[in-house]
């Protein structure tokens, strides 16, 4: 069933989603608000883009073009749906291809930026997964992995362009080791924690294309109080 929901507190800006579907999170909501995007940025590619939280969210703090590449033609229709109810089409272009094929058709170094929020569990010989199901597609390395994403970036930023994604604290020896196969270099990482004195359960690292070596680490982001009530932080991306 589709509905239309207000994107977070942004005045007067909508998201369809569906409600059979997963609907967006607050890894999408975490990302846009990690990534660098600085006034030299003109074109951001979000890969596995969804029904467009991500592009949506960028729109809101650049004019560059956005492009979100999604695979999967329902969602896909959810994420066009989102750009037209917004009046963003001058500015955010959704396309229903598999990254994996279309990034070659892309002008090589064409983009400042890449973001992808991908599956997040890797998939083994033992894995009895419906490789069709959306929420399969969603949540497994089915159609889109570390490798892919890193090669896609190697070939689609320019120098020095930055790459942000959103992972799994244990992911991350495989996130930096794959990024330095791909000549992308890790420069910042943050952690975030579902309360105090938990362990982390989100993970954000963004790297640059040949990049120099060095490494931040950002002060962590807790997301609820003891309460369950979010917190200022995270209240502060809902305004």
């Amino acid at each position: 069933m589709e509905v239309i929901n207000y994107l977070l507190g942004f005045k007067d800006y909508y998201i369809v989603q569906d409600t059979q579907m997963f609907n967006f999170s607050l890894d999408s909501v975490l990302l846009p608000n990690f990534v660098t995007i600085n006034k030299n940025v003109n074109k951001i590619l979000d890969i596995g883009c969804g029904n467009a939280p991500i592009p949506l969210i960028l729109s809101t703090k650049t004019k560059a073009k956005i492009i979100g590449v999604e695979i999967q033609k329902e969602v896909f229709e959810l994420a066009q749906k989102s750009v037209d109810i917004n009046k963003l089409n001058n500015q955010i272009e959704i396309i229903n291809a598999d990254i994996n094929e279309i990034y070659k058709q892309f002008e090589t170094e064409s983009f400042d930026v890449i973001t992808c929020n991908p599956p997040f569990f890797k998939v083994n010989k033992d894995s009895n997964l419906n490789k069709n199901d959306y929420k399969t597609i969603a949540r497994h390395e089915v159609k889109l992995n570390l490798d892919d994403i890193f090669k896609i970036a190697k070939k689609l930023l320019k120098n020095n362009g930055y790459i942000a994604i959103v992972h799994r604290p244990d992911r991350l020896v495989d996130i930096i080791t794959t990024m330095r196969k791909y000549n992308i270099e890790p420069k910042k990482v943050q952690f975030i924690y579902p309360k105090t004195n938990m362990e982390a359960n989100i993970l954000l690292v963004e790297g640059t294309k040949n990049g120099k070596e060095g490494l931040k680490i950002l002060p962590p982001i807790y997301t609820h109080l003891d309460n369950g009530e979010y917190t200022e932080q995270i209240k502060k991306y809902f305004e």
